[in-house]
C-alpha cells in the first residue's frame, strides 16, 4: 500500500511558488506559522490568566511545546527496529504542523470561552474548540478565499482529533437544567453546558474531503462512535462520544496530553499552587507508580522526583525533562481495534498502561490544585460571562455592531432559501467572529460596547 497516496493533495490545487524546494508538509507547516490564527495564541489562556506572570504557559507556548514533543515521538519511534509501521508514521514537518495547530481553534478564556460559546450555539449547531480548529483550517482562514490555509488531506486527518458530527453525537438531555428564569441568561452550572467532541455540522465538506481516499468500510469502522455508561451498564445522560482517531492525532494528542500533564505542573510549582505537602499527600501510597515506571533509572524513583521538584529551579527543570523522556520513549505503536485495513486508521501510539497511570495521576494533581482552584474557575467564570454577553448583543443587532468585514459575511451567510438554515449559518459568522478573538481583543471590545468610561469612536481593536 502506497501510504502517501492522495495524502499530499488539497481542496484547492495550487502550483508551488518558483524553484520551491520544500515538500508539501514543508508547505503546510510554513503556512500555519505565518497564519493569523496561530499569532493569537501568544494572548489566548491556557490555564492561568493572561497577565499574571509573563513565566507560565500560554497557548502559543503551549502549542510550540507540543510540537517539539511530538516531534521526539515520531524521532524515537522511527528509531525503532520495528519496520511493521515505521513507513506510516509522519513526516517531521508534518507532525511539527499539527502539533502547532491543534489549538488554534480555543475561544479567548480557555475552557470557559468554549461553554459559552456552546451555550449561545446550542441551537444553531454548537461549538467546540476542536471542531473550530478543523473550520479554521479548512475554511475561515484568509490563506484562500473559501479553504482557509488549503492543508494537505493527511495535515487535515492529523488535526481531526473526532471525525462524527455534532448532530450525531448530541443528546439534548445533556443540556437540561433546571434555571432560574429571573435569574441573568449568563447564569448557569458550566458543567452539563459542555459540548460533544465533535467536528461542526456545517464543517461537513472538509470531513468528506478528508475521508474521500478511504474505502467505505474503513470510514464507516473509523467513525463509530459510542453512549457513555456507568459501571452497571447502564446509559447516563451524556453526549455520545467518538470511538478512534488516526495515527498522527494520536501522536500530536499524546504530546498534547505530556505536555499539559507535565509542563502546567512546572507551572503551578514555579507559582507555588503546588506544594510539597500538596505532592506529598497527594501521592501518599502512590509512590510505586514513579518506581514502577523508574526501572533502574535512580532520577524517576519517587524520593528523587520529590526532592528535584521543591528544589531550584534547575533541579525542577531536570526533573520535569526527565518525566517527559521517559513519556517519549516509552511510546509505543499498537493497533487501535478499529478494525480498519489502511494503516493511517489502524495505529496508534499510546503510553504502556503502567506509564499512562503516572500520566494521569500527575495530571490529576494539576487538576485539583490548579485547574479546579476558585480564584482560577472565578477567572473563567468572568471571561464566560463576557463572551456570552458579547454574543447576545452581536446577534440581536449584528447590523448595528459587528465589523464591517464580519457584517459582509453575516448578510453572504444568508441565501433566502431557508429561514432555519439562514439564521443558522448568521450564528456561526458571529460565533466565527467571537471565537476568534484574543482575550485582551474581546475585553477591549466588551468594555468599548459596554462600559460607559471606555472606548471612543477613534478606537480601532
Amino acid at each position: 500500500m502506497n501510504i502517501n497516496e492522495n495524502m499530499e493533495d488539497r481542496r484547492k490545487f495550487q502550483n508551488q511558488r518558483h524553484d520551491d524546494a520544500r515538500s508539501e508538509y514543508d508547505r503546510d507547516e510554513a503556512r500555519l506559522i505565518h497564519s493569523a490564527a496561530f499569532r493569537r495564541l501568544q494572548s489566548k489562556t491556557q490555564v492561568l490568566g493572561l497577565g499574571e506572570s509573563d513565566f507560565y504557559r500560554t497557548r502559543l507556548t503551549h502549542s510550540m511545546e507540543v510540537a517539539q514533543i511530538g516531534r521526539g515521538i515520531v524521532q524515537y519511534l522511527a528509531n525503532k527496529a520495528d519496520d511493521t509501521y515505521k513507513e506510516y508514521l509522519p513526516d517531521i514537518a508534518l507532525i511539527s504542523a499539527i502539533c502547532l495547530a491543534h489549538d488554534i481553534g480555543h475561544p479567548p478564556f480557555g475552557h470557559g470561552g468554549e461553554v459559552a460559546l456552546n451555550y449561545c450555539m446550542r441551537d444553531y449547531g454548537g461549538f467546540e474548540g476542536n471542531g473550530q480548529t478543523l473550520r479554521i483550517l479548512g475554511k475561515l482562514d484568509k490563506y484562500t478565499n473559501k479553504y482557509g490555509l488549503n492543508p494537505t488531506r493527511r495535515m487535515l486527518l492529523g488535526i481531526l482529533k473526532y471525525p462524527v458530527s455534532y448532530a450525531s453525537l448530541l443528546n439534548n438531555k445533556a443540556y437540561e437544567v433546571n434555571r432560574d428564569k429571573t435569574r441573568p441568561f449568563w447564569l448557569f452550572e458550566a458543567k452539563p453546558q459542555k459540548p460533544p467532541k465533535c467536528f461542526h455540522n456545517d464543517d461537513q465538506d472538509i470531513v468528506d474531503f478528508i475521508l474521500e481516499t478511504f474505502s467505505d468500510e474503513d470510514v464507516q469502522k473509523f467513525t463509530q462512535y459510542e453512549e457513555i455508561e456507568d459501571d452497571e451498564g447502564k446509559k447516563i445522560e451524556m453526549h455520545k462520544r467518538s470511538q478512534f482517531k488516526s495515527l498522527d492525532c494520536t501522536i500530536m494528542n499524546l504530546a498534547d496530553n505530556i505536555s499539559y500533564s507535565l509542563h502546567d505542573l512546572e507551572d503551578a510549582l514555579s507559582l507555588g499552587m503546588i506544594t510539597k505537602q500538596d505532592w506529598e499527600l497527594h501521592f501518599k501510597n502512590k509512590e510505586l507508580l514513579f518506581n514502577d515506571v523508574a526501572g533502574e533509572r535512580k532520577d524517576l524513583q519517587y524520593e528523587s522526583i520529590l526532592n528535584a521538584l521543591f528544589q531550584s529551579s534547575h533541579e525542577r527543570k531536570n526533573a520535569i525533562g526527565a518525566l517527559v523522556n521517559i513519556m517519549i520513549t516509552s511510546s509505543e505503536v499498537c493497533e487501535n481495534k478499529s478494525g480498519c485495513s489502511h494503516p493511517l486508521l489502524k495505529f496508534e501510539v499510546k503510553l504502556p498502561n503502567k506509564v499512562e497511570a503516572l500520566r494521569e495521576e500527575i495530571f490529576n494533581i494539576v487538576l485539583e490544585k490548579v485547574i479546579l482552584d476558585e480564584n482560577v474557575q472565578q477567572l473563567e467564570f468572568k471571561g464566560q460571562k463576557l463572551i456570552i454577553e458579547l454574543f447576545q448583543a452581536l446577534s440581536t443587532d449584528p447590523k448595528r455592531f459587528l465589523p464591517k468585514p464580519t457584517l459582509e459575511r453575516w448578510k453572504k451567510a444568508a441565501n433566502g432559501e431557508n429561514k432555519v438554515k439562514d439564521k443558522q449559518a448568521q450564528m456561526r459568522v458571529i460565533c466565527d467572529f467571537i471565537s476568534g478573538m484574543t482575550d485582551d481583543y474581546a475585553t477591549k471590545f466588551y468594555e468599548k460596547l459596554f462600559t460607559p468610561t471606555k472606548g471612543s469612536i477613534f478606537d480601532r481593536l
